[in-house]
C-alpha cells in the first residue's frame, strides 16, 4: 500500500492553496505514484474522482473544510478497515483452496475501495465496446497462430481457479482400499478403474489368441486348472536363483583321514622322481650310442609292404608266344614261339622329345670384348654419317648449321664476329641452347613411364617354366618368433614371382621355393648369406642356447609347381606336416628335412 504524504502547514497556507493542494494530493494518493504534494500544476483528472449524484461536479468544498487532524482520524480509520478486510480474506483462503491460489494484487487503498465502490458508467462501456471492436478488426486482419493469440483475456479470478482446477486433476489421485479390496474416494464410494486395453496390433492379436485359446479349451481346463492354481503360483513365485539361508546353521563335523593317506603320497612322489632320473639316463646313453636318432629316423617314412604283382607274361614276350609262358612245344620240349613274328628287320621306335626341353632351339649370346665394341659403334657411325653426306649432296635434306660454340666462334665466323660481337655471342648462346634442348627431348621420348618400368622389371623377373621347375628346400632351426627374418622370407618370394610353402615345426622349419633358375640364383643368396641366422640364439633340445641356423637340403627341378603363393603354415606334431606336404605330393621333401635335423640334434647332443 502506496504510503499517503499530507502537508503539516496546511493552516498557515491559503484556502485556495489549500484546497487545490490537498485535493491533488489524495488524488496522487490514491493513483499510487507517491509524487510530492507541493507542486504548483494543475490537478489531473481521475477517473476515480467521486462525482455529485445531481450536477456531476467534484466535491472540493467538503475536503476544504477538513482541517489537518480530521484528515488524520480518517486515514487512521481506514487503516484499521483495511487491516480488518485483509484478516477477514486470509481467513477465507484458508478455509477454500480456490481462493488461496488467486495472487494478491498490490492496490492502493483508495484505488481498491473506489473500485469496489464505484459502479460502471457510460462512458467505460463506451471504452469497452471500441477496445472490442479494434480486437475484432485486428484478429480479422490477422491469420494462423496471431488471430489466435488476441483474445479475450478472463479475469485474473477466472483464470485462477482454471488453473488450479487443471492442476487438482494432474495430481494423482490417492488409492483407498476397502475391507473387501474394492478401490474406494474420499467419501466411501465405489470407484471403477478403467482397464488399459493395447494398441499395437501385435498386442491386439495376442489378446485375441489367448481368448481364443480360453474358448476352445473349454470348462475341463478351467476345472483342471482350478485344482493346480496353488501349485501353478507357487512355481510362478518361486525364484530358484536366490539362495535361502537355513534358519539353524549346521554343525560341522570332523573329518579324519585315514591311515597312512600321507605316507602312500609320499611313496608314489619318490617313486616319479626316480622314474624320471632312470628315464633321464637311458636318453643320454641313447644319444651316445645314437638309438634315439636311429628310432626317429624309423618313424619318419615307415616302410611299407610293396605287393609282388610280378606278371604271368610281360608285354613284350606276348608280341612272340604264341599262348603264354606255359605252352610248351611238342617237338622241341621249348616255350611255344611264333616263327612269323621273327624276321631279320630291326624296329626302331620313335623318338620322343624329352618333356624338359624347349620346343625352339635356344642359341647362346655371343658376348664381345670392349675393344670389338667400339670398333662396332664406329664403323655404324660412320656409314650414317655418309648416308647423311650423300642426302645433302644430292638435295635432298637441308646442310646443318654450323656448329658453334664459344671456344670456336672466332675460327669459324672470322670477320662476322669482329663486326657486332655481342649479337654473334648471343646467336652462338642460342644455338647452343637449341642443341641442349634436343638432346633433353630426345632422352624424355626415349624415357619410360612409371608403368613401363615396373612392367619391364615384372618381365626380366619372369621366367619360362613351362619345360620344368626348380625347386629349392631349405631347413631352418626355428622361424616362428623371429618376424623380421619371416618378412623377408615371403616378402622377397613375392618379389620374385616364385611358389611354396614355409613349414613351421618346432627344431625345424622347412621352407619350399619354386621358380625359374634366375629367381633361385636371387633366393639363394638371400637364405645362405644376406640373411645372418647366426644373430638369433633360439633353444636346443638339452634347453640351452644355440645359433639359427640355415642349410639348403636339396635343389632339383620337378615338372609342375605343387604350391600357389607362399604362406606361412604352423604344425605341433610331426604327422600333421608330413600330412600336409603329403596331399601336394611332396613328402620326400619333410622326410629329407625333418631326418637331416633329427642327425644334427643328435651329433650336437654328443
Amino acid at each position: 500500500m502506496s504510503s499517503i504524504i499530507t502537508r503539516k502547514d496546511a493552516e498557515s497556507a491559503d484556502a485556495d492553496d489549500l484546497k487545490s493542494k490537498s485535493s491533488s494530493g489524495n488524488k496522487r494518493s490514491a493513483a499510487g505514484a507517491g509524487a510530492d504534494v507541493g507542486v504548483d500544476a494543475a490537478p489531473k483528472k481521475s477517473r476515480f474522482d467521486v462525482k455529485d449524484n445531481k450536477n456531476g461536479s467534484p466535491v472540493d468544498a467538503m475536503a476544504a473544510s477538513l482541517s489537518s487532524t480530521q484528515i488524520k482520524l480518517m486515514m487512521a480509520h481506514a487503516q484499521r478497515e483495511i487491516e480488518e478486510r485483509k484478516r477477514a480474506l486470509s481467513n477465507l483462503r484458508d478455509k477454500d483452496p480456490l481462493l488461496a491460489s488467486v495472487p494478491q494484487i498490490g492496490m492502493p487503498v483508495a484505488l481498491a475501495t473506489q473500485a469496489l465502490s464505484k459502479k460502471p458508467t457510460p462512458e467505460d462501456s463506451e471504452k469497452a465496446k471500441k477496445i472490442a471492436e479494434l480486437q475484432a478488426q485486428i484478429r480479422a486482419k490477422l491469420t494462423g497462430n496471431l488471430a489466435n493469440l488476441i483474445q479475450q483475456q478472463p479475469t485474473a479470478v477466472a483464470a485462477a481457479a482454471a488453473a488450479a482446477a487443471q492442476q487438482q486433476q494432474e495430481r494423482p489421485k490417492p488409492l483407498i482400499l476397502d475391507e473387501e479390496g474394492r478401490t474406494v474416494d474420499k467419501s466411501g464410494r465405489t470407484i471403477n478403474i478403467p482397464t488399459v486395453t493395447p494398441t499395437l496390433k501385435a498386442n491386439i492379436r495376442a489378446k485375441k489368441r489367448e481368448v481364443f485359446q480360453r474358448q476352445t479349451t473349454g470348462p475341463e481346463s478351467s476345472n483342471s486348472g482350478s485344482a493346480s492354481t496353488g501349485q501353478d503360483d507357487a512355481v510362478k513365485y518361486f525364484d530358484d536363483r536366490i539362495a535361502l539361508k537355513p534358519t539353524v546353521r549346521n554343525k560341522r563335523t570332523l573329518r579324519f583321514h585315514e591311515p597312512g593317506k600321507f605316507q602312500q603320497l609320499a611313496e608314489r612322489m619318490r617313486m616319479k622322481s626316480q622314474l624320471e632320473r632312470l628315464q633321464n639316463e637311458i636318453s643320454q646313453i641313447a644319444r651316445k650310442t645314437g638309438i634315439s636318432s636311429a628310432t626317429k629316423l624309423a618313424l619318419i617314412a615307415p616302410k611299407q609292404d610293396m605287393p609282388d604283382d610280378v606278371p604271368a607274361m610281360e608285354w613284350w614276350d606276348s608280341v612272340i608266344l604264341s599262348q603264354d609262358l606255359q605252352t610248351v612245344d611238342e617237338a622241341s620240349g621249348k616255350i611255344s614261339i611264333r616263327q612269323t613274328a621273327i624276321s631279320n628287320l630291326i624296329e626302331h621306335p620313335t623318338q620322343m622329345k624329352p618333356p624338359n626341353e624347349p620346343l625352339k632351339p635356344v642359341y647362346l649370346p655371343v658376348f664381345l670384348t670392349k675393344k670389338e665394341r667400339k670398333k662396332l659403334r664406329r664403323q655404324n657411325r660412320r656409314e650414317a654419317w655418309k648416308e647423311e653426306q650423300e642426302k645433302i649432296r644430292l638435295g635432298l635434306a637441308a646442310p646443318p648449321e654450323p656448329k658453334l660454340r664459344i671456344s670456336n666462334l672466332m675460327r669459324v665466323l672470322g670477320t662476322d664476329a669482329v663486326q657486332d660481337p655481342t649479337k654473334i655471342e648471343a646467336h652462338v648462346r642460342e644455338q647452343m641452347a637449341k642443341r641442349q634442348k634436343a638432346h633433353e627431348d630426345a632422352n624424355n621420348a626415349r624415357k619410360l613411364t612409371s608403368e613401363q618400368k615396373s612392367e619391364k622389371k615384372q618381365r626380366k623377373l619372369k621366367e619360362d617354366t613351362s619345360c620344368g621347375v626348380h625347386v629349392s628346400v631349405y631347413r631352418i632351426r626355428d622361424l616362428q618368433d623371429n618376424q623380421s627374418k619371416k618378412f623377408k622370407v615371403e616378402t622377397n618370394a613375392k618379389q620374385l614371382q616364385m611358389t611354396g610353402s614355409v613349414a613351421l615345426f618346432r627344431d625345424c622349419c622347412v621352407v619350399v621355393v619354386e621358380g625359374g633358375p634366375k629367381q633361385q640364383k636371387k633366393y639363394r643368396r638371400l637364405m645362405l648369406h644376406r640373411i645372418k641366422w647366426e644373430e638369433d640364439l633360439v633353444k636346443g633340445n638339452d634347453g640351452q642356447d644355440v645359433a639359427n641356423s640355415c642349410v639348403l637340403v636339396w635343389e632339383g627341378t620337378s615338372q609342375r609347381r605343387h604350391f600357389g603363393e607362399i604362406k606361412f603354415k604352423i604344425f605341433p606334431m610331426e604327422k600333421m606336416a608330413r600330412e600336409f606336404f603329403q596331399k601336394h605330393q611332396v613328402e620326400h621333401y619333410w622326410d629329407l628335412a625333418y631326418s637331416g635335423a633329427v642327425l644334427e640334434a643328435s651329433t650336437d647332443q654328443q
